[in-house]
């Protein structure tokens, strides 16, 4: 009888041993801390932008909000510097671009770069009246920018593990009308990321990827998968969808394709070398497949909507802090 109990006893403890070790430890989960975005702040950024008016290159209202944006950026703590350099537009006029662009932790190699366009169309080549006329691009522009002001605003009071760079692209929308009587130029959008993209602010700068925001907010927007990004930088593509389905945004990034759209991010691909795509509105049932106001004067604050810049930035917050 002791001898089977200790039989019994030896093989109960090896029993024990070896459940024990099939147990595998469950590491504790991180919790990612990121920064609340607020849809009305970055709303207020749009209502700014527009109050100057048409921010053509050259004119008065583009020279007010160039420094609006470079204070900005310098108060909320970014290292600023304007890029600057002469261009001549498909209309052969000769200006001098502004590229705008705030660092945050400049010394950091492990950085990411956020993009938008802060110029607005100087034609409404889609509207049915004043079509020679600039539009105020509240959406086509504004959200954009308003959306990298917030996030630059959050940064400054919690920064990132990474490097970021906030650069405000010029005259992307300067491009030449379908119906425009002067000679055919090739590449005439997109001018700012062109030249930054050849002549970036920093010898040998380079980031790890690159986030496009362009029309970013209007009402129900739904943000397809462009194929321009989808080749040049699928991973990103799928990490910033994951990550807005994941906290809910699942209405807005659809898992769908898009054409590719000829757009700021191309040339930062093709030349600059970043892997970068581009968040943008993009509707398969209107006439453009863009917003149903763009390129009109139609584009103003009516056409900008909160719940769309929060999902968008708050999106483009969890992937900077999840670094």
């Amino acid at each position: 009888m002791r001898l089977i109990g200790f039989l019994i006893l030896f093989i109960t403890i090896i029993a024990c041993n070896s459940n024990n070790k099939n147990v595998v430890e469950k590491k504790p989960k991180i919790k990612i801390e990121v920064p609340n975005f607020n849809s009305d702040s970055a709303y207020f950024f749009v209502e700014q932008q527009v109050s100057f008016g048409p921010r053509v290159i050259s004119s008065k209202a583009w020279d007010q909000c160039s420094k609006y944006l470079t204070n900005k950026l310098e108060s909320y703590g970014a290292k600023v510097i304007v890029q600057q350099a002469p261009i001549t537009t498909y209309d052969q006029k000769k200006h001098i671009l502004r590229n705008i662009i705030g660092s945050y932790s400049p010394e950091k190699n492990n950085r990411i770069a956020l993009f938008a366009h802060w110029d607005s169309r100087h034609v409404a080549d889609y509207d049915t009246i004043n079509t020679s006329k600039p539009i105020l691009g509240a959406n086509d522009g504004g959200s954009g920018v308003a959306v990298l002001l917030e996030i630059a605003r959050n940064i400054n009071i919690k920064n990132p593990k990474i490097g970021v760079d906030i650069i405000f692209f010029d005259a992307e929308d300067y491009g030449q009308p379908e119906n425009s009587k002067f000679p055919n130029m090739n590449d005439s959008w997109c001018l700012g990321s062109q030249y930054w993209s050849k002549n970036p602010h920093k010898q040998n700068y380079f980031a790890k990827y690159g986030v496009l925001l362009d029309m970013v907010g209007g009402k129900d927007a739904e943000f397809w998968q462009e194929g321009i990004s989808s080749y040049y930088a699928s991973n990103i593509i799928k990490k910033v969808w994951d990550v807005a389905h994941n906290i809910g945004y699942s209405n807005f990034f659809i898992y769908k394709k898009s054409p590719q759209i000829m757009d700021d991010h191309y040339y930062v691909n093709t030349i600059a070398g970043i892997p970068t795509i581009d968040i943008i509105e993009y509707d398969p049932f209107s006439k453009t497949n863009f917003n149903k106001h763009w390129h009109t004067h139609a584009d103003n604050m009516n056409n900008v909507d909160r719940k769309t810049l929060k999902a968008v930035g708050q999106t483009v917050m969890r992937v900077i802090y999840s670094q």
